[in-house]
């Protein structure tokens, strides 16, 4: 008798006496793929993802549309460049500008050398996952090409109360155009890390060292 045979033997005779589940007994689930999954009443959907963001150790403030731009410039004290995507809000450059931050645009591409030289990148988001505590970019005018926001050590992203969703499924349903076009996503569950060496956990290996995450709130 081989080991699969022995193991499936030994479940038969551990479900000998449990009766076999009959249609009558099905309990129908009203749930469709992509429907939320986190209750409307008596749960706070951006509580939840505020805490799974900074179980990742992300830095995360809540604040009103108003406040933006001013919460972005402090965000970004102690870096001197920065790069924003062409379709960002002009409040935000006005804003780094006002910091005395030295901006730098994308368009023309700049350099591998001149990405890495670049401290911090200030993107939008596509979708705010609360369950995982995950951001996804679909890389619109408002979050730009991929590499921007995995080359800087610092990426503060800004994302909208109306774009979290409570889990995985209806997160992708919000990104089917998305995937439909061929644009390429990236999910960020915090800063880049890893615990490959040793388990010693390290920052910024493939990716940004520290991401601070502005969650807008009417």
């Amino acid at each position: 008798m081989s080991s699969r045979e022995a193991i499936l033997g030994r479940v038969r005779t551990a479900l000998a006496d449990v009766p076999r589940s009959t249609p009558e007994a099905d309990v129908p689930l009203s749930w469709g793929y992509g429907a939320p999954t986190i209750p409307e009443t008596g749960f706070d959907l951006l509580d939840l993802f505020v805490e799974r963001v900074e179980d990742y150790r992300a830095v995360v403030e809540r604040c009103g549309p108003g406040e933006v731009a001013g919460r972005i410039a402090a965000a970004l004290g102690g870096v001197g460049s920065v790069v924003l995507p062409s379709g960002v809000p002009d409040a935000w450059r006005d804003a780094v500008g006002a910091a005395g931050l030295e901006l730098r645009a994308d368009e023309p591409a700049l350099s591998r050398r001149e990405l890495d030289a670049t401290g911090a990148v200030v993107t939008g988001a596509a979708v705010g996952i609360a369950e995982t505590g995950t951001i996804v970019l679909d890389h619109g005018p408002d979050q730009g090409r991929r590499a921007l926001s995995l080359v800087p050590d610092v990426h503060v992203c800004v994302v909208r109360a109306d774009q979290v969703v409570g889990g995985v499924p209806e997160a992708i349903v919000r990104l089917a155009d998305a995937v439909a076009s061929g644009a390429p996503l990236t999910w960020i569950s915090g800063p880049s890390a890893t615990s490959d060496i040793e388990l010693q956990r390290v920052e910024g290996v493939h990716g940004p060292r520290t991401l601070h995450v502005i969650l807008v709130q009417e």
